[in-house]
């Protein structure tokens, strides 16, 4: 068995997951026990959609609350004091070789991973700093015009 990709979060990130596990091992655990009971009420389990579509939505819930734990369990929180160099929770403005600027969150939660191309170039990094970034589609430079953190 292969072992899980670490995951770098800020503290904002780790507290929003756990604050999701927390949700879905109370009151979203408890109302999915309801919807099995009230169901099973309805008489014939073999022909009781109720019942089926509860015990669906249960399992479905399940399998995310162990994903989340496994994320947690895995994940590494960084943590960053300053703005003066990119890390997980920043918020990076870069301009490309054309002058095209974006704004970055590097990020293992929606956002740019620390471990992708561009994640890896710009971790470090401080502004004003040009950075090669090794993409699969071919290599580019990216200048850091600002950085800041996120919650």
């Amino acid at each position: 068995m292969t072992e899980p990709n670490t995951e770098y979060l800020s503290p904002a990130q780790r507290a929003e997951l756990e604050a999701e596990l927390v949700e879905l091992e109370g009151p979203r655990r408890k109302a999915a026990t309801e919807a099995i009971k009230h169901a099973r009420e309805f008489g014939d389990l073999a022909e009781n959609f109720e019942y089926h579509a509860a015990k669906n939505e249960q399992g479905l819930l399940e399998r995310r609350i162990h994903l989340l734990r496994e994320r947690l369990r895995h994940a590494v929180t960084v943590e960053h004091e300053t703005d003066e160099h990119v890390g997980v929770g920043s918020i990076v403005e870069i301009a490309d070789d054309d002058g095209e600027t974006m704004e970055v969150e590097i990020s293992a939660v929606g956002g740019v991973a620390p471990g992708s191309p561009l994640g890896s170039a710009l971790m470090g990094a401080t502004i004003g700093d040009v950075v090669d970034v090794a993409a699969p589609s071919g290599s580019w430079k990216a200048r850091v015009l600002a950085i800041r953190r996120t919650g």
